[in-house]
């Protein structure tokens, strides 16, 4: 009896589990079925031009200081350096280049350059770091490939953005392009993982990854993948992932199982990948077999992406499909504005108009429905957050500038622009208005949130009403403005307060927890807003994380930049639009939702 009948769900082709599987998977008779052999495609042939290797050694990296590693560099005879060339990175890439190994990339690159099925592409074969100081001939072993290869985050693609890349370009000389698209990334075990990680930190310079028998489990926290990939925005990344059943099962996990659920989650995020997932065991061996086709498949023409396949089938789960327009895709971020100081005080008026705060240079500005941005106010106080009340006037929390460059919450007339001080001896980070008229604001320094009524005139000092905040910075309400909800800069969660009569805040808890960067205990909670299904959107240091109104992590859209944004909030006729502050320039993106105006 098979354990390992195949069936194909579109892109997937992978083998029904069952638990008898699960006791061949040990079985040492299994490894017989792992009879993968390498055809014409892997095989030196006559007339085609054969690229050169050339091998080197890298020592000077200062992510991994002390470290060691061989490389060889692959140039197709067809390389012209008039034209930028595609770049393939191949991790252990002493199992890859070689030519009578069980891959033989190289020969594999000589044929499909010469038959145009893939572009002229350098290959940069590196093997992992080794901090022993021994020259190395079994290179599995080398003492730093766990820590570089298994680890998340994204250390190991500044190894090779920052440090490695360079170096071979300038030593060689290379033309290599620099479209993510024209950039792919391989690798085997943990090798593969460390494929993935460097396309997933970084999409803006890998678009392509290609996964041997890859070790997404619990090495080192790899295992958490799937569940991620579900949360977050899916990315401009192209993906050919191979398992087979009899890989390992051991203390770290199940490679077969975990590929498996590494597939389901790519297709539920409606990802362009394809999952060959035969009977082989862990080895190169199936992986060198259909590397030929695998590389054709990775290279091929760009086409339209697939739809997340439970997009209309969610039930009450509020996943990112319900909010993007077809899941979306980091890049779906429009440029409205740049070339500002810092941008920040995201916000916007009844009649959709978005607001938003040059910062250091104490300017406002407004954009029109036509998403152009104009000058609204010079010379006034330097704004770090704003919003409008029910009164129709714009408040705001001031960082100083302005007539006695202190800081203050005031509120500034949108007819005449005369601004009035509403609390004094204040420290205030961001705001929100309720439709009952009270200002709450954040001190991210003394870890309180404070309120004031919009009627107030000159308050000196007034109370908090909430304390032991990590560093609280945004701060929004809810759809019915019977909860108020407070980010953490400095720690990991959002925090929910029930508001009761004369807006006293009680029972307040840790309901919502932020993701963080891998290595960072700090979430970078900054700015939110809402919209009108209570759905919370809060800016952080991995982008903006979404949350379902009971508290449940949605999903994480895409940062507009590398540099994060510190500030979001909904604007457009129907303030369908999610506008973005991030640093020197404003973004905005259509979504599927409306955002919730608190003075509404």
């Amino acid at each position: 009896m098979s354990c390992s009948p195949f069936r194909e769900l579109g892109s997937i082709v992978f083998t029904t589990l069952s638990a008898l599987c699960l006791t061949v998977w040990n079985s040492p008779d299994a490894f017989a079925a792992d009879a993968y052999v390498l055809g014409a495609d892997s095989q030196v042939r006559a007339g085609v031009p054969q690229g050169k290797v050339e091998k080197f050694e890298f020592t000077d990296s200062t992510i991994y200081p002390g470290t060691r590693r061989d490389g060889w560099l692959y140039v197709p005879a067809q390389y012209d350096s008039s034209k930028p060339a595609a770049l393939m990175v191949f991790q252990d890439g002493n199992a890859y280049y070689s030519t009578n190994g069980q891959v033989r990339a190289t020969i594999v690159f000589d044929n499909l350059i010469h038959s145009g099925e893939m572009p002229v592409t350098i290959g940069l074969f590196i093997s992992p770091g080794d901090r022993t100081g021994q020259s190395k001939t079994n290179q599995w072993s080398a003492s730093n490939r766990s820590f570089e290869y298994d680890s998340l985050g994204d250390a190991y693609a500044k190894f090779l953005i920052n440090e490695l890349i360079p170096f071979v370009q300038n030593k060689w000389k290379l033309n290599l392009s620099a479209d993510p698209k024209m950039r792919a990334i391989c690798g085997m075990s943990s090798g593969a993982i460390c494929a993935w990680t460097v396309a997933w930190e970084r999409p803006d310079q890998f678009g392509k990854v290609l996964s041997h028998i890859g070790s997404f489990t619990n090495i080192r926290g790899g295992h958490a993948y799937p569940a991620l990939i579900r949360k977050t925005e899916r990315k401009p990344i192209r993906i050919f992932l191979q398992d087979g059943s009899n890989d390992l099962n051991n203390l770290h996990g199940n490679w077969p199982l975990a590929n498996q659920e590494m597939a389901s989650a790519l297709a539920f995020m409606g990802y362009d990948f394809k999952f060959e997932f035969g009977d082989g065991n862990h080895s190169g061996k199936h992986g060198g077999a259909i590397l030929p086709d695998s590389l054709r498949w990775l290279w091929r023409p760009e086409t339209a992406l697939p739809k997340p396949l439970t997009k209309d089938n969610l039930g009450g789960d509020e996943a990112l499909s319900k909010v993007l327009p077809d899941g979306g895709q980091s890049g779906d971020w429009e440029l409205v504005g740049e070339g500002y100081g810092f941008t920040d005080a995201a916000c916007a008026d009844g009649k959709g108009n978005f607001y938003f705060s040059d910062l250091p240079k104490a300017t406002l500005y407004r954009v029109g429905l036509d998403g152009k941005p104009v000058v609204w106010l010079e010379g006034g106080p330097k704004v770090s957050g704003m919003k409008f009340g029910a009164d129709g006037k714009l408040y705001a929390a001031t960082q100083g500038g302005g007539k006695d460059d202190k800081k203050k919450i005031v509120m500034i007339d949108p007819e005449s622009k005369e601004i009035t001080d509403v609390a004094t001896d204040v420290s205030p980070n961001d705001l929100i208005v309720s439709k009952a008229g009270w200002i709450y604001f954040t001190d991210t320094g003394a870890g309180q949130v404070a309120k004031v009524p919009i009627s107030a005139r000159g308050m000196s000092r007034p109370a908090p009403v909430a304390g032991g905040i990590n560093k609280p910075n945004g701060i929004s309400l809810s759809a019915d403005q019977r909860q108020l909800i407070v980010s953490e800069y400095g720690g990991t969660n959002v925090w929910s307060f029930l508001v009761g009569e004369e807006g006293v805040l009680r029972a307040g808890e840790k309901n919502m927890e932020l993701r963080t960067p891998v290595g960072r205990a700090d979430s970078g909670g900054d700015g939110m807003t809402t919209d009108t299904q209570s759905r919370y959107y809060v800016t952080s240091h991995v982008g903006v994380q979404m949350f379902d109104s009971t508290g449940r992590m949605g999903g994480v859209i895409s940062k507009p930049t590398q540099k994060g944004c510190v500030s979001v909030g909904f604007a457009g006729l129907k303030h369908e639009y999610l506008y973005a502050c991030a640093a020197d320039k404003v973004f905005r993106r259509k979504t599927l939702v409306q955002g919730a105006l608190a003075f509404q």
